[in-house]
Formats: structure tokens, C-alpha cells, sequence
């Protein structure tokens, strides 16, 4: 076992060196692979904070986006209260507040002009509750099980709006993956014809090593290596830019609106899952350009 450790150590010296050494023997294609790599990261990465915020403004926009259900008007308060375990236990109600019909009344006198109430009391009112969802996309169907429940006189429910949300939703998911995958192909592409350069120029080692003994793996892994260090310094290369010019657009979106109408996040708050995001593509664009290209081009 222990001469066996020392040979790993220096087979993965080896394949670092030579992949490295790969690397600056084809400099341009190298350098173009980087370039292709930051370029794909930083426009998906750029949607990535798009999606991001989209969805951190929806998210605030659903929380406004709530069913109220009426109770019947001859219900008490207490018998009214009475019906929030029902509701509660729909499952795609998140949340429930009971308002009374006095608290209801306080809100709309308080908002307009107490001429427009005057000989009116609470008791025009209703109870109700203000329900929060889980899930917009399943508005409709909830509140028609909610108007189901024993004591529920109306319930009101813009399905429209909700309609809209998911839909718009889906739309920039849908888009968001298309753009990430042909730019991942690109990637892969050119990372690929990169490795192949450098197969192309090793034939002749390679035959030997191959005549030799050396190992499918031993052969391949210098390769592999090679893609995988291209990858991580364009995904590094481009979290660093990426954090730059998200940095610079936050500001100026945040002036323009006078930081009220328009809230951006702050890319401290996603940092650690966008550098996941880079650095793990860029790995796998590295590395799968790699295998690809040995796989059709390597007769090993």
C-alpha cells in the first residue's frame, strides 16, 4: 500500500502538469475557449439574476394577491372564528387571518370621507377571512372548495391576475432554459475542439504510451484535466465580471426609481449560489468538452 500512494500522488502531478502544459501549447484555442466560457456564463448568469429578481418581485406580488371569503351575516364572531380550521386545512392555503366586521369597517372610514358613512354602522358588514396561497396556479380550484365550506357566503378571488403571474412566470423559466442550453452547447463545443487540437498534436505519445502499457484512464485524464482547468478560470473569470457589472445596473436601477418603485437584490444575498452556479458549470462544460472530444477523436 504505501508505494502504491506515492505512485497516485505523482500520476496526478502528472496529469495536472500535462494538462497544464496543454493549455499554453495551444494558447489562442485556449484562450478562445476562456473567452467562449465567460461570455456563455456571464449571459447566463445575467438572466440568472433576471429570473432572480423576477421572481423575488412575484413572490412579493403574490403575497398581495389574496382570497377573502365572506361568512354568512348572521354568523357571530365567535361562530365565524369557528370556520378557520376548515379553510386552514385546504391544502393549498398557506396562511389565514380572520378580520371582523368592525376592523373592516375601520379600514374603509378610515381611507374615505366620513360623510360617505354617515347613519352607517359595522353591522353593513361582513366577517371574513384573507386567505394567502401556496401555490397561485391553483387559485381558482381553492377558492371553489373554500366556497364549499359551511358558513362561507362568498368568496372573491382574482383568478386573472393569478393567471398572469404563472404564466408569466413560465415564460421566463422556459426562455431562461432555452438560452442556458444552447449556450452550454456552444460551450461544450468549443472546449471540445479545443481538447482535439491537443489529441491531434499527441497522436504519435500517445501510440507509444498505449505500446507501452499505459492505461485507456492514464491517457485520458491529462485531457480531462485540461477542459477542467479551462473551465474553473473562465467560471471564476466570469463571477468576478458578473459581480462587477450586477453591482454597477443594481445602482443605476436603483437611482432611476428612486430606490422605492424598483427593488433589486443585493448580489451579496445570492453570492455563494451564484459562484456554486459558475464554478459547477463550469466543471461540467470543462470536463464533459473533454470526454467528448476524446471519446470521437482518441482511438484508445
Amino acid at each position: 500500500m504505501n508505494k502504491k500512494q506515492p505512485r497516485r500522488r505523482n500520476n496526478l502531478g502528472y496529469y495536472i502538469r500535462e494538462g497544464t502544459a496543454s493549455i499554453f501549447t495551444h494558447g489562442f484555442m485556449s484562450f478562445a475557449s476562456v473567452v467562449i466560457i465567460v461570455a456563455c456564463l456571464v449571459i447566463m448568469g445575467s438572466f440568472l439574476l433576471v429570473a432572480f429578481n423576477v421572481n423575488d418581485f412575484m413572490e412579493e406580488a403574490e403575497s398581495r394577491n389574496q382570497v377573502m371569503a365572506f361568512v354568512e351575516a348572521e354568523l357571530t364572531e365567535e361562530q365565524a372564528r369557528a370556520l378557520e380550521g376548515e379553510i386552514l386545512a385546504d391544502p393549498n392555503v398557506a396562511g389565514i387571518t380572520f378580520v371582523t366586521r368592525e376592523e373592516a369597517f375601520s379600514v374603509f372610514t378610515s381611507a374615505h370621507d366620513e360623510g360617505y358613512f354617515e347613519g352607517i354602522d359595522e353591522s353593513v358588514l361582513r366577517h371574513r377571512f384573507v386567505i394567502d396561497l401556496e401555490d397561485l396556479g391553483e387559485m381558482q380550484a381553492t377558492a371553489a372548495r373554500i366556497r364549499m365550506v359551511t358558513g362561507v357566503a362568498q368568496v372573491n378571488a382574482d383568478t386573472d391576475i393569478a393567471e398572469w403571474f404563472v404564466t408569466f412566470r413560465n415564460i421566463i423559466v422556459g426562455v431562461f432554459v432555452a438560452i442556458v442550453g444552447v449556450l452550454l452547447i456552444i460551450s461544450v463545443f468549443i472546449i471540445s475542439n479545443t481538447i482535439k487540437l491537443a489529441t491531434f498534436d499527441r497522436r504519435e505519445e500517445i501510440a507509444i504510451m498505449r505500446m507501452v502499457g499505459a492505461t485507456n484512464w492514464f491517457i485520458r485524464w491529462p485531457f480531462i484535466f485540461q477542459g477542467f482547468i479551462l473551465g474553473l478560470t473562465g467560471s471564476v473569470i466570469a463571477f468576478l465580471i458578473q459581480w462587477g457589472l450586477y453591482g454597477v445596473l443594481a445602482d443605476q436601477i436603483m437611482s432611476l426609481s428612486g430606490g422605492n418603485l424598483i427593488q433589486v437584490m443585493s448580489f451579496a444575498s445570492i453570492a455563494d449560489f451564484m459562484i456554486m452556479i459558475f464554478v459547477g458549470t463550469g466543471f461540467v462544460v470543462g470536463t464533459l468538452g473533454s470526454v467528448i472530444a476524446i471519446r470521437n477523436y482518441l482511438k484508445v
